[in-house]
């Protein structure tokens, strides 16, 4: 298990990307990875947020199920939520999940309705009096965006049904391209000189999300049914099968790969079945849907979070491949650490073409003993992107191996005699009992670039408008030199209007977006400026500590160290960030911009921060929340929630099956409450 330090900077990363993944997904239509590489990326996240909940904040991607609607679209909101499954990856992980329900519904009778994991977008769609009304897609669960015209253009969807229906009523389904329309697809886009798309669930999804029907129309979508979201004025079906029957007499196309299972050893023989023939469907899929048939045990189920209890998704295995390790590359991040990677010999991997892989440090290289010019296995299912599993046994016996990596070889300046920074030439460092080695050089190219994408980003200062080509550009014509220079951008728009595809109306939206980023409230600003080791957590406990900008960069290390959850080398980060005269210049300016640079609730301040100061820790079921809305809850009143008993533990919270935690706690002699003394000092 890593440190907190290690997973704080881990789970930084991993949002990171995520929330660049569902950018690129549901806004730009444009994945670059599979299902199954962003399934690991959620499923790393959500085990380090598990581990650490002291992390664990309300923007983390496990905390909703998608991306918000773009602007082009109307916006329906969704009169019950679309839940995300939760995932499981073998036979042990899913008898464990079918434990924890038996202990729910006991003995009452129930089979399974197992379905294949359709690879495509997931729409909601109503029937007001037997027509078709709206058409939306998933959208972030709660509110998704209104693609009624382009569902109407899907041949297999009714656009009216009759015959014993409700008189309002929602079906869920999964629209797809199958594969032979997709290869047509991309042949006739090839011969157009259009950019291909990567898969066929990019394809599908980048064809209802149209704002012209007409292309929409063009392409050959289908779609299949998966459920009944919700519906009025007819009584239905007691069973989730009995449903999709119901719906198919209706005329809606169900999944004829669909089947029953009487117990959960058979539902494991359709996974084992489905897997060997997945790809002779006709369409992608990625894995298996189980669900507990009996409808009303789904409700006595319920959900946890943002999943259902009654529902698995059984992934299919991983996919792994060969290729040739052609170098050990460096890359530099935000805060100037010196990152490896893994150039490869671009190789395919279930239609993902994959040409480099995250190594995280040398440490990490060393003990999987990766060399260059080693052929290595390599698995879709990295903790950020590709990740190698280690070199094949004709490469280690080879006789002609290069020796193992050394960074600072890597790295070395002849000239200078010394390993150096390959963006701007300034001396590394490796400051003392960490493992990654960093460019101290504020004003080096790289880091300029990655901060100002920090600075802008959602978790940081939210300005619409200023990715990553944007920034670049800004840097590159001299218009801005450091992250506050933005908030001079105003006074050079002719400038800004001089650039190619810059015109009046993005040029306005970007300064729009930047004026109303000045009201951002003080964490947000702490954890833009990109201070080592400072994510969200702990920005929020600094502003909550210090309550102003200015209290805090005057604040010496015994100070900072006495912030809960902040030891002593997170306190000497802050302390030298703002000692550094580059950083005490650009306060300054966004000072004079007019940020926002105060906490509007401060502790102390009566009723507004009761648990300031107080540590709690969670072990067991609750019954009225989910383990991660209560830590959420409160750190909204100013505690913190911790995944181990510490002798700086205020509060054990015991809810029903509780864990070792319990013991520890008696040991320690720490104060136990249980689940209803919790809600009350949460005051409900």
């Amino acid at each position: 298990m890593p440190s907190p330090e290690e997973a704080k900077d881990q789970i930084k990363a991993l949002r990171c990307e995520i929330d660049r993944h569902n950018y690129l997904y549901y806004v730009k239509d444009s994945p670059v990875i599979t299902d199954a590489e962003y399934d690991i990326l959620m499923r790393r996240l959500t085990k380090l947020e598990t581990e650490f909940p002291q992390f664990l904040t309300p923007e983390s991607p496990t905390q909703r199920v998608g991306a918000a609607p773009i602007a082009a679209f109307g916006a329906v909101r969704h009169p019950r939520p679309l839940l995300s499954l939760g995932n499981v990856f073998d036979n042990e992980e899913l008898e464990a999940w079918y434990a924890r329900v038996s202990r729910i519904i006991g003995d009452r009778e129930h089979d399974f309705g197992c379905e294949p994991k359709m690879d495509g977008l997931a729409v909601a769609i109503t029937y007001i009096d037997g027509k078709l009304a709206v058409g939306a897609t998933r959208g972030d669960g709660t509110t998704g965006e209104d693609v009624t015209q382009n569902l109407r253009t899907i041949r297999s969807l009714p656009l009216s049904v009759s015959g014993g229906i409700p008189e309002r009523f929602e079906v869920r389904g999964e629209v797809f391209l199958p594969k032979s329309g997709f290869q047509k697809l991309n042949r006739d886009r090839a011969e157009r000189g259009l950019p291909l798309f990567a898969n066929p669930r990019n394809a599908a999804a980048g064809s209802v999300r149209q704002l012209d029907p007409r292309i929409t129309a063009a392409r050959p979508l289908d779609l299949y049914i998966y459920s009944l979201g919700w519906s009025e004025g007819r009584v239905m079906p007691e069973t989730h099968w009995e449903t999709l029957e119901y719906l198919s007499g209706l005329g809606f196309k169900i999944n004829p790969a669909n089947r029953m299972a009487a117990d959960i050893g058979e539902a494991e023989k359709y996974y084992a079945d489905l897997t060997r023939m997945r790809h002779d469907l006709p369409y992608e899929a990625d894995g298996v849907v189980i669900k507990i048939n009996q409808l009303a045990l789904q409700k006595v189920l319920g959900d946890v979070g943002r999943e259902p209890r009654w529902a698995a998704a059984y992934k299919f295995p991983a996919i792994q491949g060969r290729t040739l390790l052609k170098e050990i590359c460096i890359s530099i991040g935000r805060t100037g650490t010196m990152n490896p990677f893994a150039a490869l010999e671009p190789i395919s991997i279930g239609g993902v073409t994959i040409s480099r892989a995250a190594l995280h440090n040398e440490e990490d290289i060393r003990r999987k003993d990766i060399r260059e010019g080693d052929t290595v296995f390599i698995q879709r299912a990295g903790d950020v992107i590709p990740e190698i599993i280690g070199p094949t046994p004709e490469s280690t016996s080879r006789t002609d191996r290069k020796p193992p990596f050394n960074i600072l070889l890597k790295l070395m300046d002849s000239e200078k005699g010394c390993p150096v920074c390959p963006a701007c030439g300034a001396e590394v460092e490796k400051p003392e009992a960490e493992v990654m080695y960093y460019c101290p050089n504020a004003a080096c190219p790289v880091q300029r670039l990655e901060r100002l994408i920090h600075f802008a980003s959602r978790s940081g200062m939210d300005i619409q408008g200023l990715g990553e080509k944007v920034s670049a550009m800004l840097l590159d014509k001299g218009l801005i030199g450091d992250i506050a220079d933005i908030y001079t951008l105003k006074e050079r728009k002719e400038r800004l209007l001089a650039i190619e595809r810059m015109g009046e109306k993005t040029v306005d939206n970007l300064l729009e977006a930047i004026e109303k980023s000045k009201s951002q409230p003080l964490p947000r600003l702490l954890n833009a400026l990109g201070i080592r080791h400072v994510g969200e957590e702990t920005a929020l406990l600094l502003a909550q500590s210090f309550g102003s900008l200015d209290r805090l960069m005057s604040a010496s290390r015994d100070e900072l160290s006495a912030v809960p959850s902040i030891g002593p080398r997170i306190a000497e980060s802050i302390f030298n960030f703002f000692r550094n005269s580059t950083n005490v210049g650009i306060v300054g300016k966004l000072k004079s911009a007019g940020l926002d640079i105060t906490e509007t609730k401060k502790p102390g301040e009566a009723g507004e921060m009761p648990l300031y100061g107080k540590e709690f820790v969670i072990t067991g079921k609750l019954e009225t929340m989910s383990r991660e809305q209560a830590e959420q809850r409160i750190k909204a009143l100013g505690g913190t929630a911790k995944g181990d008993i510490t002798k700086k533990t205020a509060f054990l919270v015991v809810g029903s099956e509780p864990g070792s935690k319990l013991g520890k706690a008696e040991k320690l002699g720490i104060p136990r409450i249980t689940e209803n003394e919790l809600l009350k000092m949460l005051g409900s």
